[in-house]
This record gives C-alpha cells, sequence and structure tokens, in this order.
C-alpha cells in the first residue's frame, strides 16, 4: 500500500498548477465541468439505500424551545468560575449539577415558574407557526 503525505501532495499540485498553460488548465476545467454534469444526472436518478433518508429542509423560522428549569438554574455559571477560577468546564458542570439537584424546592420555584412562563409562550408561538402552515421546502435559506 502506497502511503502519501498529504501536504506534499498538495505543494506538488500547486507547483504544477503554477507551470501549467492555458490550454491545460483549460482541458481540467472543461473535464471538471463533465463530471459535474454526470454527477447531477446520476443525482437525479439515485436511489437511497432502504432506511436512509435525504437531508430535510430545516426551517429556522421555528420557535425555539426553551430551556428547562434546570437550565435556567445553570445559568449561574459566572458565579461558580469566580469563585472557583480553576476548576475545568466539566468540573464546573459537576459542580452545578449538584448545586441545582441539592437545592430547596422553595428555591427552585422560581427558575421552575420562568420555565413554565417561557414554555407557555412557546406553545402559543409554535401553534401560530403550525397554523401558517408548512414552509415551501424549494426556498432554502
Amino acid at each position: 500500500m502506497l502511503l502519501v503525505n498529504f501536504s506534499e501532495f498538495l505543494k506538488k499540485c500547486s507547483e504544477r498548477d503554477k507551470i501549467m498553460s492555458a490550454k491545460e488548465k483549460g482541458k481540467c476545467e472543461d473535464m471538471a465541468k463533465a463530471d459535474k454534469a454526470r454527477y447531477e444526472r446520476e443525482m437525479k436518478i439515485y436511489i437511497l439505500p432502504k432506511g436512509e433518508t435525504k437531508e430535510k429542509f430545516k426551517d429556522h423560522n421555528v420557535p425555539k424551545r426553551p430551556p428547562s428549569a434546570f437550565f435556567l438554574c445553570l445559568s449561574i455559571t459566572q458565579k461558580i468560575n469566580a469563585e472557583h477560577p480553576g476548576l475545568s468546564t466539566g468540573d464546573v458542570s459537576k459542580k452545578l449539577g449538584e448545586m441545582c439537584n441539592n437545592t430547596a424546592v422553595v428555591d427552585k420555584q422560581p427558575y421552575e415558574k420562568k420555565a413554565a412562563k417561557m414554555k407557555e409562550k412557546y406553545e402559543k408561538d409554535i401553534a401560530a407557526y403550525r397554523a401558517k402552515g408548512k414552509p415551501d421546502a424549494a426556498k432554502k435559506r
């Protein structure tokens, strides 16, 4: 098996491209255009293997889901980072999780109320969005 160093290969290709005549470059461009046309023809009749799906259209106008009370509770990350500047991201996450899980129910209520209010707003927004109907899938971005 032949192993090729990719950076050396690119350097050689770049050097070759610099010394190539316009006629040679034209041939390469023509071959690329022909190959692109062949690819597009083949993709029109391509059938996906069973179980796979084509990439779905993503509508960027869909309302975002609101965070849960737990994630709202995690908003004190800056406070933890200030108190313990040497902690890694994973350690900060563990500490935040412990704090939120060990917090009394009374202390969690403001976060739960805020999450409920945000969820209510989201449900109204998503209902209004769905009432408009599905967006035209042909309009990609």
